[in-house]
């Protein structure tokens, strides 16, 4: 049996009007075109949300999970949702209210070092409403890093989706003479009592001066002054850079639906190979057993 023109044609309707009707949970928003985007382990194709690269604390719910494209893995989910499992990644957290960690000589010394190095710079900071906030905005700030790290168009329309009713802070130096030497941008998180460091763009010709180091400082900084507790520093393990300002440990839960058959499942150089046990594939809910029908 087939349909004539005009069944076909609101078929079709009804259809895009799916594919475009807005959904909403926690900081973000999101249609089924755009909830997703397509990321590689060599040349395995699975999927992360919009949100993955940079930002914290990722909501989902049932409606996502099921118009989610398979192999789909959300990391950083909140550490108060029922959704999730914990994984072997952590986040690196700065407790800007500790003494300790202001006063620890080593790190004492090399704050002085910074300061020292960069005596002559120019320093400046800047809160914005994230609604304030573009797509364009976003290239001018960190275009360079994003095409370094490979994040997609997507997943910066994703960080100006996130922001949209919290602020974002914008730190930047300048050498004497006016280059740019960093642009840190973290998001200000009053539910959590912290800022969290979304991404830093550094110019490589000033690599001697430890940009990314002075960046946490800053930011850490920023954060005592303005009274929240936590500087995050996101994802550690892969950046020992940061143990200089690690004072505590968060732990990072995650979800990912896989077919067990799937290479992202049984390839041992796998991301989730190494972040996650292969019991926790594919279970949903933090408190319950593994589900396993909903990877089909």
């Amino acid at each position: 049996m087939t349909m004539n023109g005009s069944l076909v044609h609101l078929y079709q309707t009804q259809r895009a009007k799916r594919a475009l009707e807005v959904h909403r949970v926690g900081h973000q928003s999101w249609t089924t075109d755009n909830l997703y985007v397509e990321s590689y382990h060599e040349e395995t194709l699975y999927y992360t949300s919009r949100w993955d690269a940079l930002c914290p604390y990722i909501e989902v719910n049932e409606e996502m999970i099921a118009k989610a494209p398979r192999p789909f893995v959300v990391y950083a989910i909140p550490l108060d949702s029922r959704f999730g499992v914990q994984i072997n990644d952590k986040y690196g957290m700065v407790d800007t209210a500790s003494e300790a960690f202001w006063n620890d000589e080593r790190r004492a010394r090399k704050f002085r070092e910074f300061d020292k190095q960069y005596k002559e710079f120019t320093y400046s900071e800047q809160v914005i409403p994230g609604k304030d906030l573009s797509f364009d905005d976003m290239i001018e700030l960190g275009g360079d890093h994003f095409e370094k790290y490979w994040i997609d168009d997507r997943e910066v329309e994703g960080f100006v989706d996130y922001v949209r009713d919290l602020d974002v802070l914008v730190l930047q130096m300048h050498a004497p003479d006016g280059t740019l030497v960093l642009t840190d941008v973290s998001i200000v998180l009053p539910k959590y009592d912290q800022l969290y460091g979304s991404f830093c763009q550094w110019n490589r010709d000033f690599k001697n001066k430890s940009p990314g180091n002075y960046a946490c400082l800053l930011a850490s900084r920023w954060a005592a002054k303005h009274g929240l507790r936590w500087y995050n520093l996101g994802p550690v393990d892969d950046y020992g850079y940061k143990s200089l300002f690690v004072t505590d440990y968060e732990p990072i839960y995650a979800m990912a639906l896989v077919d067990p058959q799937h290479p992202l499942a049984t390839d041992p150089t796998s991301p989730l190979k190494i972040d996650f046990r292969p019991e926790d594939l594919n279970r949903m809910y933090r408190n319950e057993e593994a589900l396993s029908d909903c990877a089909a």
